[in-house]
């Protein structure tokens, strides 16, 4: 009886290694083609964005298009100026950087709590 459940495993064992090797030369079609992005649409003058050129990543805020290159400084490094061709810029890497209102409302909020709790734990 061991024998048989032994055998069993290990021919288990081989089915899902053929399995595992048999997906791993199948291509996949599932994959998404990158949808085509205008870049100068993309990037709007005066709006802080995320951007990976030539393998670095910048956080930029956008100055201007000059041609097909874009003019920006740096978000944390004003004084620094970016000079950055089109071509440059992966598409596909590019977010936008948003302020979030509700969130800075309920963190003021709270602020205002712990600021009156704190009186009132004095004035007690």
């Amino acid at each position: 009886m061991r024998a048989v459940d032994g055998n069993s495993a290990s021919s288990q064992r081989n089915d899902t290694a053929a399995e595992t090797q048999s997906n791993k030369s199948k291509p996949t079609i599932n994959k998404k083609q990158p949808i085509p992005i205008n870049i100068q649409n993309e990037l709007q003058p005066t709006k802080n964005y995320k951007i990976k050129a030539d393998g670095r990543v910048y956080k930029i805020i956008v100055d201007k298009w000059v041609g097909d290159s874009l003019v920006a400084h740096s978000a944390n490094k004003p004084q620094e100026v970016l000079k950055l061709h089109k071509n440059q810029i992966e598409a596909e890497t590019i977010a936008e950087k948003r302020f979030s209102q509700p969130i800075a409302d309920i963190i003021t909020i709270l602020v205002y709590a712990g600021i009156g709790v704190g009186i009132w734990m004095l004035v007690r």
